[in-house]
């Protein structure tokens, strides 16, 4: 079955040695009185409930999955339900919801920590709560004063659950083609009918309501994206008091048999004259979903990020007690039979891959929730728009490059285990097969990398990213008089330099070739990723080597290995960024050259 061990010493060493998260929130008046002290608590009570509630019924969803009922209800895993009363009785659903809603108002970076260790210890039991997350931020954002009234306090608190449904059989990415179509009735609301697919915990047995977000087309709406709206479609109508009423017109008309998340309920959702009501502005619910869809983003890298950490643990846990054959420079244990499978190289660069690149996205996805925690609750107004340009830009990065590595650690971690890693008991296999869907569920990473690129990038000449690197320069200058640091910041500003010119080449030949840019979207979004890890290393490091004891007494092993883990990312890991500057420059020519019949 595995096994699963919060990594709270390496948390708290992002959070308060590098962010120092105690003294950048007070500067928050909302948070002005927090403390580590509360945050720790926070913690160790979090990991606490996945470790004894929730990683226990990890193996049981992917073996149980969901059922669907003749009469369109789902039935949860075994233990999925009595876990979720815990999670909602505990509180834990309304960590970071407005205390005007019922919530404890308790900062997002601590919330991004929560939803690690929640992650690791079970994804698809998660997802029911993510997508709630990210439908309470869409109604606090574009809802009525009516609306947010009667639905957030019930989000919050987890008596209800949210999602959101965009995608339709003929149209994933291309949202402009949706047909789901919403007809005005006298009384305020729309009927909506239509059909949604892919839609995660999109019916279950864990709440009382389901609030549904659809997207939808009015009759005389425009055509593509500027003619799409968005509505509240609840599971039950809320009758005069709020309490769920009668039952409204959307049902799971089939679940999805998936590789992975089999906890997870992937509903095909039928809307038959469904009754909703707009969020926001009549064909302009794209900017009401993208609050949805972002929050979403930023959720599955944190989802990455969890998986990569357990099978991280299970693999090294494997690698220390597995004995065969012996080290290449003698035997390190002449009292056994064999030496640990350790001792080899080879496992060593599979242990350390794995190890460099969680660590780097906990450091990363921590910093941008705490830049969320900024834009949208600093008092300066530039501080607020410095912070939603950086976490802007930075997004497609967070699901792009934690996704893509994500998947690669735990195929490193089932590799480790060899046979054994394959075998269902072992639990690796399947964090590879849940892993998998990250790198393509809300926008695949194709998508990602042309929204970095596109968008955030070349879309506003750069400014966005010459906010990043001025961070970048800020870095490198504070240790510039520090021999120690100059093996890993002199890398960091000769990437940076690099990507300023390979960033200035595209935008000039996207002009006279579009398809320019989208050929060197993907491993522009890598090496762009690589630029961040390469920041948060340097970060890491420049700590570790103030905190490291001179006279090796406790804790000197930890920040030994944070800085062996930093070499051996520059060493072993950071030279692909030579291939990706080429592979950027290397043009759309050698992709569009053969035509389709070619092929």
């Amino acid at each position: 079955m595995g096994q699963y061990t919060p990594p709270l010493r390496d948390m708290h060493f992002v959070l308060h040695e590098m962010l120092d998260v105690e003294t950048r929130l007070r500067m928050l008046p909302q948070h002005a009185d927090i403390d580590i002290a509360t945050i720790d608590a926070i913690l160790e009570a979090g990991g606490q409930f996945c470790t004894e509630v929730l990683y226990p019924l990890n193996a049981v969803g992917d073996r149980e999955g969901c059922v669907l009922h003749a009469d369109g209800s789902v039935t949860t895993p075994s233990g999925f339900k009595e876990a979720y009363r815990q999670f909602a009785q505990a509180g834990w659903a309304s960590l970071g919801a407005d205390p005007a809603y019922g919530g404890q108002g308790l900062p997002h970076v601590i919330d991004s920590a929560f939803m690690e260790m929640l992650n690791s210890a079970n994804q698809a039991w998660t997802m029911y709560t993510g997508l709630s997350h990210g439908a309470y931020n869409a109604l606090q954002a574009f809802g009525t004063e009516e609306q947010k009234a009667l639905y957030l306090p019930r989000l919050a608190s987890g008596d209800w659950t949210g999602t959101m449904c965009l995608t339709e059989a003929h149209a994933g990415t291309d949202l402009g083609m949706l047909r789901t179509r919403a007809e005005a009735q006298a009384d305020g609301s729309y009927a909506i009918t239509g059909t949604k697919i892919f839609i995660s915990a999109g019916e279950h047995d864990l709440s009382a309501n389901i609030v549904h977000l659809v997207l939808a087309r009015m009759p005389d709406a425009p055509s593509g994206t500027k003619g799409i709206s968005m509505f509240i479609v609840p599971k039950f109508l809320p009758d005069g008091a709020g309490a769920p009423g009668a039952r409204n017109a959307v049902r799971c008309g089939s679940l999805e048999h998936k590789m992975g998340i089999h906890g997870n309920a992937t509903c095909v959702i039928n809307l038959d004259g469904a009754t909703g009501w707009m969020v926001g502005q009549p064909n302009k619910g794209l900017n009401a979903m993208f609050v949805m869809m972002n929050a979403a983003r930023l959720g599955v890298g944190m989802q990455s990020l969890g998986l990569a950490e357990v099978a991280y643990q299970n693999s090294l846990a494997y690698a220390k007690e597995r004995l065969q054959g012996r080290a290449l420079t003698g035997p390190k244990h002449a009292d056994k039979p064999a030496d640990p499978i350790i001792e080899h190289p080879d496992v060593r660069r599979m242990l350390l891959t794995q190890k460099a690149y969680v660590e780097a996205a906990r450091a990363f996805t921590y910093w941008a929730g705490l830049a969320i925690d900024f834009e949208h609750k600093h008092p300066d107004p530039q501080v607020r728009q410095d912070n939603a340009d950086m976490v802007s830009l930075l997004t497609p990065v967070v699901k792009g490059f934690i996704t893509d590595n994500g998947y690669e650690s735990t195929t490193l971690a089932m590799q480790v285990l060899g046979g054994h890693g394959y075998i269902v008991e072992s639990g690796l296999e399947q964090h590879v097969r849940d892993a998998r869907i990250n790198m393509i569920y809300e926008g695949t990473n194709t998508i990602q990398a042309m929204d970095l690129l596109g968008r955030k990038v070349l879309g506003d000449m750069g400014a966005k990213l010459m906010k990043f690197g001025r961070e970048i320069e800020q870095l490198v200058a504070m240790h510039a008089a520090n021999p120690a640091m100059q093996e890993f910041t002199s890398p960091l500003a000769a990437l940076w330099g690099e990507v300023q010119t390979v960033t200035a080449e595209i935008g000039q030949k996207a002009l006279a070739n579009p398809d320019d840019a989208g050929a060197a979207a993907v491993p522009y979004l890598r090496l762009i990723g690589h630029l961040v890890f390469s920041f948060a290393w340097c970060f890491a490091v420049g700590v570790a080597l103030r905190k490291l004891p001179a006279d090796g007494s406790e804790g000197a092993p930890f920040y030994t290995a944070k800085l062996a883990t930093a070499r051996f990312y520059f060493a072993r890991l950071y030279p692909e960024t030579a291939a990706l500057l080429r592979q950027v420059r290397a043009g759309s020519a050698p992709l569009m050259a053969l035509s389709p019949e070619m092929f």
